[in-house]
């Protein structure tokens, strides 16, 4: 019997035994009816294709009375089902539990591990890590992982956040900034240490990374302070052996005390909360030593709203990971270095958080917090 293709089937059938994406059972089922299509017989075929007879008779006669659709897998029963959907519903209502709460001394739940419990509870005889895996695949469960978060307990934390953001807009207090009003975000990046590797580090090579060496011998640590024009992409940094109220007020004076910092109308220092430039006290001050310099807090616990943690981050990268320095002054060096290179090339970041991105945040929060609150009032009550 020979088999006529339609004008559709044939270049279907051709892309299913020649391409390269074609699975080997399809390209074989493809190959035999384009080879019956040819007038061929099943035992010339199944020479060609190096398949049994019986095969290519099977695939000739299924073309024939179903087309295409008739060379894709039946559905088969399969093995009947080993655990049932109470089971799989029991495995998956423990990895959402807590393992602190259920007794065991864990932190966190891995597959082996809710493998082993379900089998001490009973209600499995017994099953694989795999099995667990693929029961909480199903649902995206993954309870070996964990994400930190933070309640947010600034009272003031919209007002305080919408001040920093409009100021990089270059508005304040609902005023346009002017040409000679200038917004720095500053902070302190403590603790970078110089290590001294035990031995040298080898360049890259190919088919290879650069090899750092483990160990190392302590060569101190300093600490970099940083001012960063948030519009000009400019940054001014220095190293001191700690943290403090003077080390900032001398990060303040070197900014300060040159232009156009020092005849500008103003000039806005974003910081943190950390001790150095805490509190009023921190405003009195730095109003007191320049007038024309006003301090701008970001919220507590919103470093990430301050634009010289961006900065920072990249410092980490780039100049200090993977530590390898001999002393402390080579950390100097390459921190000063940096700076130069950096601002010849800088351009402001993009920062595309609003306040309207963060009326979005805090409505979020809020969902959540009385959602969180709702469930708290619930179980008081079940108790």
């Amino acid at each position: 019997m020979c088999l006529t293709l339609t004008a559709a089937e044939r270049p279907r059938l051709k892309k299913m035994a020649y391409g390269h994406k074609t699975g080997h059972q399809a390209r074989q089922r493809a190959t035999v009816v384009l080879l019956a299509a040819r007038g061929r017989g099943n035992a010339r075929i199944a020479a060609e294709t190096r398949l049994h007879v019986d095969t290519v008779r099977t695939w000739r006669n299924r073309f024939a009375q179903g087309g295409l659709p008739a060379l894709a897998d039946r559905k088969r029963s399969g093995r009947p089902a080993r655990f049932t959907p109470v089971q799989v519903a029991e495995a998956k209502a423990l990895a959402c539990q807590l393992p602190a709460e259920t007794g065991a001394p864990l932190s966190r739940w891995s597959c082996p591990e809710l493998a082993a419990e379900l089998t001490v509870r009973g209600i499995t005889d017994s099953i694989s890590a795999s099995t667990v895996r693929r029961w909480l695949r199903e649902d995206a469960l993954k309870p070996w992982q964990y994400r930190s978060w933070i309640f947010i307990r600034d009272l003031d934390f919209r007002a305080k956040a919408q001040r920093v953001l409009d100021l990089y807009a270059r508005t304040y207090e609902g005023e346009p900034l002017g040409p000679d009003e200038y917004v720095l975000s500053s902070d302190e990046k403590t603790s970078i240490q110089a290590r001294c590797r035990c031995h040298p580090t080898l360049a890259p090579g190919q088919a290879r990374a650069m090899r750092v060496n483990h160990e190392y011998g302590r060569g101190g640590a300093v600490a970099y302070l940083a001012a960063y024009d948030v519009h000009q992409a400019k940054v001014f940094g220095r190293c001191e052996a700690t943290t403090g109220i003077v080390p900032f007020m001398a990060l303040v004076e070197q900014v300060m005390t040159q232009e156009p910092y020092a005849s500008a109308k103003r000039v806005f220092w974003i910081v943190d909360n950390g001790s150095s430039h805490r509190g009023k006290k921190a405003i009195d001050r730095l109003a007191a030593r320049f007038p024309n310099a006003t301090l701008v807090h970001t919220p507590v616990h919103a470093s990430w709203v301050n634009q010289i943690e961006i900065f920072f981050s990249i410092v980490q990268r780039k100049v200090v990971s993977p530590n390898d320095f001999t002393d402390l002054d080579q950390v100097r060096d390459r921190l000063r270095g940096f700076e130069d290179r950096y601002n010849a090339t800088a351009q402001p970041f993009q920062w595309k958080f609003t306040t309207s991105d963060l009326d979005d945040l805090l409505a979020r929060l809020d969902r959540h917090t009385l959602a969180d609150r709702h469930q708290e009032s619930s179980v008081a009550l079940a108790a």
